[in-house]
This record gives structure tokens, sequence and C-alpha cells, in this order.
């Protein structure tokens, strides 16, 4: 199972947010690039990076950020956060991206997410699903749909869509382990997609938990880490040796 180490991006530096709320901010790092170094020294292959800008204001803001953490060797880096027209999507696939993360509109418009994949195949779309209570929270999780996250995906599903970040957005940054029920029927509900499970994790039991789940659902491919690295309460170093 892979494992995903979040850098989330607003202004330039990396900080994490309580449960998406922009007035609960906490600022690790000045320089993104610091992070990745570390990561990547740890074991780490791959980084879920969000730029938070973007996600609250429809348009990616941080993309010199992004292009300090491309600039560590050897990592594959999925990106999200305002992936919301297609020309934002090609300028950060330009810059080297692995994956990009689309958000808000896979919820209000799932046929454009069918053109993203005929255009950029679907090995270089992600969609990101949010849910709150089983509903879709969109535009930074400031709004929650009624669309229910699960019918969502199956429909992306059948549009072409092979990967899935699904976010339980009450457990993400609260350091009170994921929501493994929710993970698992996601899963479940989208055999043909990998799922990225995303929220919550708090220790490494969590991950551990994760792939024993991941043996019941194999396309739970990986999972997203971000508030417990910076607090130290999950270390690379020990998942990886």
């Amino acid at each position: 199972m892979t494992i995903y180490p979040a850098i989330d991006l607003r202004k330039g530096r990396c900080v994490r947010l309580f449960q998406g709320k922009a007035d609960q901010e906490t600022v690790y790092f000045e320089n993104p690039a610091d992070p990745a170094n570390t990561w990547k020294k740890e074991g780490a292959t791959h980084l879920h990076v969000v730029d938070l800008d973007g996600a609250f204001n429809g348009a990616s803001a941080n993309l010199d950020a992004v292009r300090s953490i491309l600039e560590v060797d050897g990592l594959k880096v999925q990106l999200g956060g305002g992936m919301r027209n297609i020309e934002a999507i090609e300028k950060a696939l330009s810059l080297g991206l692995n994956r990009v993360i689309i958000g808000t509109r896979a919820c209000s418009e799932p046929n454009w997410v069918g053109e993203l994949i005929n255009k950029f195949g679907p090995e270089k779309i992600v969609v990101g699903i949010d849910a709150k209570d089983g509903f879709v929270a969109t535009k930074g999780w400031v709004e929650t749909s009624q669309t229910e996250a699960i019918v969502l995906a199956q429909q992306l599903e059948s549009l072409g869509v092979r990967w899935i970040i699904h976010t339980d957005v009450a457990t993400d940054g609260a350091m009170q382990g994921p929501n493994l029920e929710a993970q698992q029927k996601m899963a479940e509900s989208v055999p043909s997609c990998q799922v990225i499970a995303s929220g919550g994790v708090t220790r490494e039991s969590d991950i551990t938990d994760l792939e024993k789940l991941s043996e019941q659902c194999p396309n739970i491919e990986g999972v997203i880490v971000g508030k417990a690295l910076y607090e130290g309460t999950v270390s690379l170093k020990n998942l990886f040796s």
C-alpha cells in the first residue's frame, strides 16, 4: 500500500488546517521543499500536495511552491486545489506532476471529468471525493452538497475514472483514527477504481489497520498521512524499515 505524505500549501507555506477550516491553521514549514526532502529521505516515493488557496478561491496560487517540491528528485507528486478548468490542469501537468486531483467540479459536472479522462488519460486524473456524513463536501469543505459520495463515485467510475481519493472530513486533522467503515464502503462500491484513503491517520497502527483492510479490499491502493507526520505520532522511518 502506497503511503502519501501530505503537503498543504497556503500563501507559499506548508500548513495544516483542522477539518478544512481556514481560520484554524498551523504553519509547519516556510519552505514546502523542506518536508518533501525529509519525507523522501525517510523512504517516501509519492507526495500528496494540496493548494489550499486554489481550493478556496478556485484558481491555483502556489505554483512556485509546487515547483520547489518537484525539484526534489525521485518523488511522484499529485496536486489538487483549483483544478477547475482545462488550462489549469494543462499548466499543472506541464510542471511534471504525476497526477492532478479534481474536486469541486467533479461533483457539479461529472461528465466534464469524463472529458478529462479522454483528453489526459485515466492515469493522470484522480478525483478527490470529500465526504461529510456520506455527502460530498466541496469548495474547500465550505459547502456540503446533496450528492451522496458513493453515488458520485459510481457515476465517475462509469465515466472512466480509475483513481479516487476518499476523504472523511470529520476525521481529517482530528487525530482520532480513520473511518475504516466508510473507506471499506467506498472501495467496495467502485471495484475498478484505485482508492486512496484519507483522513484521521493518527498513529502507525492506523496504517496497519488500513493495510489489513486492503487485504479484504485490494483496490485500497494507498493512504494519505498529514498531521500525524508533522506532530510526530507517525514515523515514515518506522513504516519503511
